[in-house]
């Protein structure tokens, strides 16, 4: 379980952050702003949708949506970056099973888009359009339940990259 919480956070911070795809998860919505839907086939929300964003998420799909346990999943994603972003921006993952929270950490982004080579993308990342692609193994272990993930990426002067937000759901067997 926690292998599983790891790599997806680890992936969305990364995508989320680093590139115009999926941005990072951190606390959850609710206290701030709202929510309004990706192009695309995935769960995920673009979250704080009225706050100012230095990067606009133009479209996230993951296949198979939704992820099957003992699988692969690939999410690929596309977006502008607005600002380029440099050492010191980092995202705030916040991951709950039902009521239950099972993580809530903050990562360094630059450094989890080079330990899983996302795309070849290390900072700083500059203005422009981009479109990456990552494929991670859900592990068979990954127990049944609704997994609700939120994640805000930060520039090293607080400012909002992105939010995300989603829900998936692994059936009982």
């Amino acid at each position: 379980m926690t292998r599983y919480t790891a790599l997806l956070l680890t992936f969305l911070c990364a995508f989320a952050a680093a590139s115009p795809l999926l941005p990072a998860f951190f606390k959850f919505p609710g206290t701030r702003s709202q929510n309004k839907p990706i192009s695309g086939d995935s769960p995920l929300q673009q979250c704080d949708a009225d706050e100012k964003q230095l990067l606009d998420i133009k479209l996230v799909n993951l296949l198979p949506n939704p992820p099957v346990r003992g699988e692969n999943v690939t999410i690929s994603a596309a977006g502008y970056v607005k600002d380029t972003i440099v050492e010191g921006a980092y995202v705030d993952v916040e991951v709950r099973l039902g009521y239950i929270k099972l993580l809530s950490q903050t990562y360094d982004l630059c450094e989890e888009l080079e330990k899983n080579d996302v795309d070849g993308l290390k900072c700083p990342i500059e203005v422009g359009d981009y479109m990456i692609e990552k494929t991670v193994e859900i592990p068979q272990e990954v127990p049944p339940g609704k997994y609700s993930v939120v994640a805000r990426a930060y520039t090293e002067d607080d400012d909002e990259i992105t939010c995300l937000s989603g829900d998936v759901y692994f059936p009982a067997y």
